[in-house]
């Protein structure tokens, strides 16, 4: 569970665990929505009861898919490409 209850912007705690295989179970703040998909890396919870409720559901999610999601999403092979691609796009708009 991640009791952060305010818009966290990035969430790198979040990754961490994916990187881990386990699944997350957070408030649906800031960056929550974008790292985490509901019902497959995780679940988004709303209140204290829904996290409750929301650890017995735990063992239905793939840590296999956590992971590979991390893989896809936010290893650093992955974002470095996302940054040389930025920056190409970025060199590319001022060279036009």
């Amino acid at each position: 569970m991640l009791p952060i209850d305010w818009p966290e912007p990035f969430g790198l705690a979040m990754i961490e665990v994916l990187s881990c295989g386990t699944p997350v179970i957070a408030y649906g703040h800031g960056s929550v929505p974008e790292l985490i998909e509901d019902g497959v890396t995780g679940l988004i919870v709303h209140s204290i009861e829904e996290a409750v409720e929301a650890v017995g559901k735990i063992p239905r999610l793939n840590r296999r898919e956590c992971r590979l999601q991390f893989d896809e999403r936010y290893s650093a092979t992955r974002m470095a490409h996302n940054y040389v691609a930025m920056y190409e796009n970025l060199v590319k708009a001022r060279l036009n």
